[in-house]
Parts: C-alpha cells; sequence; structure tokens
C-alpha cells in the first residue's frame, strides 16, 4: 500500500505556486472548518445544559433592562 498523503504532497507540489496556494488555502479552510465543528457541538451541548438547568428551576433569572444597565454601568 503507498502512502497517500505522500503522493498528494507530490501531485500538490507539482502545480504551478498560485494553484499550490489554492489548494493550501482549501486544505486550512478545512482544517478550520473541522475545529468551528468541534466548538459548534460543544456550544450545543453547553446550550442543553442551560436549558435543562432551567427547566430544573435551578439558576437565577434576570430582567433584560436590568443586565443592560448594569452592563452600561461598569462599561468604560
Amino acid at each position: 500500500m503507498t502512502d497517500r498523503v505522500a503522493e498528494l504532497a507530490a501531485l500538490g507540489c507539482a502545480l504551478p505556486a498560485d494553484e499550490r496556494l489554492r489548494l493550501l488555502s482549501l486544505l486550512l479552510q478545512s482544517l478550520h472548518e473541522d475545529a468551528l465543528g468541534d466548538v459548534d457541538a460543544a456550544w450545543m451541548a453547553e446550550i442543553e445544559r442551560r436549558v435543562a438547568a432551567h427547566e430544573r428551576g435551578e439558576g437565577e433569572l434576570f430582567e433584560v433592562e436590568d443586565v443592560m444597565n448594569e452592563a452600561a454601568r461598569i462599561a468604560p
């Protein structure tokens, strides 16, 4: 079995510079999207945790006006 990554790298290195740059950009973008997927999954889990806590009556709720007034008071 051949090393597929090495084969792809050799093919990529044979491309003209502008196409190598485009390929690099596409590969980096795919990594970024994977990382965002992990972040999105973590946020979804956190949202579900918070909603479940709220439904159990846990935690303290605040009026939006109070939160905004406090934020304005402490903001520089």
